[in-house]
């Protein structure tokens, strides 16, 4: 009986150390999960470019960014734990142009 005691203990202790693993690998998948979101932004010149390439990139979870002059769009990649679309937007629309999302 002392001997199906243990291996009970050591099986649910074996279970419990994989659920926590798995929780922390699920967290971790999440934090670095990213998306990707353009927009058609109204700009019309090198000076405009050079204003979103300026400050966007230091708007928080950003990880890359591409700015299109000639089809004025611009491209951000991003971490969906720190930001999202309409938070991205509103940054870009705080340089005063005018954004909206790209369709797909």
């Amino acid at each position: 009986m002392k001997n199906i005691t243990q291996n009970l203990k050591k099986g649910l202790m074996a279970i419990a150390i994989i659920l926590f693993t798995s929780a922390a690998f699920a967290q971790k998948q999440e934090i670095k999960k990213v998306e990707t979101v353009v927009f058609n932004v109204g700009m019309d010149c090198q000076g405009c470019v050079n204003k979103i390439e300026k400050n966007i990139p230091f708007e928080k979870g950003v990880k890359d960014l591409k700015v299109d002059l000639e089809n004025k769009k611009v491209t951000l990649v991003y971490k969906t734990k720190s930001t999202n679309k309409e938070t991205l937007k509103k940054a870009i629309e705080k340089l005063d142009f005018k954004v909206t999302e790209a369709k797909k």
